[in-house]
């Protein structure tokens, strides 16, 4: 039930030897009558080769696979990393016929580190072979690095299936994309209106979660379309868009939450809601202040109802409020009260919301229209020592 749920589609997933664990590592999507395509990257100026590639394939919208390794990230590479992508991508594009701008890389894992181009066109007949309707959880497993578990979801709503996995609980930050994220969909929909669902729907639904404060150079969120559903094209406005609409962000939001649950040494996630702003953009700051403060995520870590510490995120956010409008809670405890810290403020019963998988944190700034939601993690020792060892 991951991105072969749709009609149209088939995947794979295999182990062909990038990681030392043994764990699978290298990962087909094939649309085989082929699809529109959408999809946003990182905003890292060291964006990996594969993402450059991708970008650039996705110029005329259409695409007939995607080809994903993991352990390597084929990132700060040089024009040795570019070449890496041409090669191991037109070799899939061989072993299906397909031309070589159909075929999408995507790299995850080290950043330095080459693709083991032998290794990978070695593999090509194994992972071509494996391909099957019933691919999409190898395919979902085979893209995993720190991740511990597989993340996947579906949705149908009206006449279309949507599909998606995604992987990454680490170096994750919203400046778009925040990860490897691939959704399919039978719809017919024409690659102009893809990209305006991906922007619409994928774009801000991604750009709410953090866990550490860090832009990869290898985010990629895509969206794949076979129109396998048959029917005339899906055009906005429509009814059939809503269900298209509401099938994309289900799935979506359950990948989001399930990213955000998975985050690298994750105890407890922060689900920060702001509301009273000027404009949406200040709310969304003031919150991101809040989900990637080091202070708030340790306080989250260790159970520490401190109001001080959100009082501090929300001041040094740099968006403009009147600090006596300002209200604050975690949960139903209301711990900031016209810009002060209650001299009663009910440390017990906020103590026990510390306590839960999901910590839920409001804010109101005022009386403005603006709003946002975004999700974080708190900082534990695991993640201290999942990245100091990270490649020893």
């Amino acid at each position: 039930m991951s991105v072969t749920y749709p009609n149209g589609f088939r995947a794979s997933g295999i182990t062909a030897g990038f990681k030392l664990s043994g764990r699978p590592d290298l990962a087909l999507l094939v649309a085989d009558d082929g699809s529109t395509a959408a999809g946003v990257f990182t905003t890292n100026t060291f964006a990996a080769a594969p993402v450059r590639l991708c970008r650039e394939r996705l110029g005329d919208g259409r695409a007939r696979a995607v080809v994903v390794n993991s352990g390597q990230a084929n990132a700060g590479t040089g024009s040795d990393g570019d070449d890496d992508a041409h090669v191991t991508s037109a070799a899939v594009a061989r072993a299906l016929g397909a031309p070589d701008e159909e075929v999408l890389p995507c790299s995850t894992g080290v950043i330095g580190a080459r693709i083991p181009v032998r290794t990978m066109t070695a593999a090509i007949p194994k992972l071509v072979e494996g391909l099957s309707a019933a691919g999409g959880n190898a395919f979902a497993e085979a893209i995993m690095t720190t991740d511990t578990v597989p993340k996947m979801a579906h949705a149908e709503s009206g006449p279309y299936r949507v599909g998606g996995c995604a992987k990454g609980v680490g170096m994750i930050r919203p400046d778009l994309a925040t990860m490897l994220t691939f959704l399919t969909t039978d719809a017919p929909v024409a690659s102009a209106h893809l990209r305006k669902l991906t922007a619409s729907v994928l774009e801000p639904a991604f750009e709410s979660l953090t866990v550490d404060g860090c832009s990869s150079t290898n985010d990629t969120v895509l969206l794949l379309a076979s129109g396998a559903a048959g029917s005339d094209p899906v055009r906005p406005d429509s009814p059939e868009w809503e269900d298209l609409h509401a099938a994309v962000e289900e799935v979506a939001q359950s990948l989001l939450s399930q990213l955000a649950a998975d985050a690298e040494g994750v105890h407890h996630v922060l689900e920060v809601s702001v509301t009273g702003a000027s404009t949406d953009e200040d709310a969304r700051t003031v919150a991101r202040a809040i989900a990637e403060s080091l202070l708030v995520k340790t306080a989250a870590f260790g159970g520490d109802p401190n109001p001080g510490r959100f009082l501090q995120a929300i001041g040094s956010s740099g968006v403009p409020f009147v600090p006596e409008d300002v209200r604050g809670g975690l949960g139903d405890v209301v711990v900031i009260d016209k810009g002060a810290i209650p001299p009663t403020w009910d440390k017990q019963a906020a103590q026990e919301v510390m306590k839960e998988p999901r910590i839920p944190v409001s804010v109101e700034l005022g009386s403005g229209t603006g709003r946002a939601r975004m999700l974080g993690s708190d900082l534990s020792y695991e993640y201290v020592r999942i990245n100091a060892e990270y490649t020893t």
